[in-house]
């Protein structure tokens, strides 16, 4: 009579040893940590780091994820546990991916977050396909955030840690992409037992400090990378009100954000005044009272949605929504204009909503991620 072996710790009905596992190693101690449970759990773990730009190069910046010392920090765990380790230039596909798109975006008044779509064009697409071609059983990164088996299919769920919760920059995960995907670090309380971690198996990165959000913007000075993509990308323009009035003059739209007071260079009026909106194609920066930021019906398209029935099977959704990734999400009702649209209203209104944003939808109580779209015009 055949032994049952039961579940491993991913969920495959056979050994550590049987079950093959990529795991998307940044360099980071999330990542490393990763590696380095499912190693010594004895699972056969292959380590891929993508090399996203030449770390030489202007862009990048020292501690950038995936530049030059990251990599050789990637190489030196998986030297130090014994599993193989391969680094993929991925230089060309993430700058026509990722940071193209980023600028474009940013010069056409939005407010990009370039993460999300490394996440999706890169890393869970064409990283996901090399695990594939591996045969790996599955593809593991060190990202915060839960995968949990339901009734009817996998789940993804917010992390235990509330200060560490990446589901905003997850949203656009696919079924399929989840079916594939697992997240070890989700269930974990703080950063502090990850780090931990590191330091019981002996990683030279237990300390290293995070990775900025926007790996290729030094500094965080979004404008200089735009202009530096987009020579001209800052030709000055007018500061005018809701109604057309010239207030001013700006130094580039790329200089704006929705909601921004201060730095605007107007001063003099009687009542403070905020960014409502940027009309890049006219070079115009329109101004008005705080008020004016109040939002409650935002428009989202390219939506990915991972609830159990069909997107569009329902004339309303109520859930809870983020649209920004350090908010916590708030009650809203989705209301399918089409497969993959939505109007989202928003039960209490919000300020600075931008396109460009990601809006995430929760479900209206518990911790399940239903999946989002990109608002596309939030005015």
């Amino acid at each position: 009579m055949a032994r049952d072996i039961g579940v491993n710790s991913l969920g495959f009905a056979k050994p550590p040893s049987e079950t093959r596992v990529v795991v998307a190693m940044s360099g980071g101690v999330d990542s490393s940590v990763v590696a380095a449970e499912l190693a010594v759990e004895g699972y056969d773990v292959i380590g891929v780091t993508l090399q996203l730009y030449d770390h030489g190069a202007a862009l990048a910046k020292k501690g950038a994820c995936c530049a030059g010392r990251d990599i050789h920090d990637a190489r030196r765990v998986a030297e130090t546990l014994g599993f193989p380790h391969y680094v993929l230039d991925y230089e060309n596909t993430f700058r026509d991916a990722v940071i193209e798109e980023f600028a474009d975006s940013y010069l056409g008044g939005a407010t990009p977050v370039p993460c999300i779509r490394c996440n999706e064009r890169v890393k869970f697409r064409d990283l996901l396909e090399t695990a594939r071609d591996l045969d790996a059983d599955c593809m593991a990164t060190g990202h915060y955030i839960q995968r949990r088996q339901g009734e009817a299919r996998a789940e993804l769920h917010m992390a235990a840690d509330p200060a560490r919760d990446q589901s905003y920059f997850l949203f656009s995960t696919t079924q399929e992409q989840l079916d594939y995907l697992r997240f070890p670090l989700g269930h974990l309380a703080s950063k502090a037992e990850t780090r931990a971690l590191a330091a019981k198996h002996g990683l030279g990165v237990a300390d290293k400090p995070d990775s900025q959000d926007i790996c290729f913007v030094p500094n965080g000075d979004y404008a200089a990378v735009i202009e530096k993509l987009r020579p001209g990308a800052a030709d000055p323009g007018e500061i005018v009100d809701m109604e057309g009035r010239v207030l001013g003059q700006h130094r580039g739209v790329i200089h704006y954000t929705i909601g921004q007071r201060r730095g605007l260079g107007i001063g003099g009026l009687s009542d403070p005044l905020y960014v409502v909106r940027l009309d890049a194609d006219n070079k115009r920066v329109v101004v008005g009272p705080k008020e004016a930021l109040s939002t409650r019906l935002v428009p989202v398209r390219e939506i990915n949605w991972l609830g159990d029935a069909p997107f569009d099977s329902a004339a309303e959704w109520p859930v809870r929504v983020r649209i920004r990734s350090t908010k916590q999400p708030s009650e809203a009702i989705i209301r399918p204009t089409g497969p993959t649209s939505a109007e989202v209203e928003l039960l209490t209104p919000e300020d600075g909503v931008s396109p460009g944003q990601a809006c995430v939808f929760y479900a209206p109580e518990g911790s399940r991620v239903m999946g989002g779209g990109w608002i596309w015009r939030g005015y």
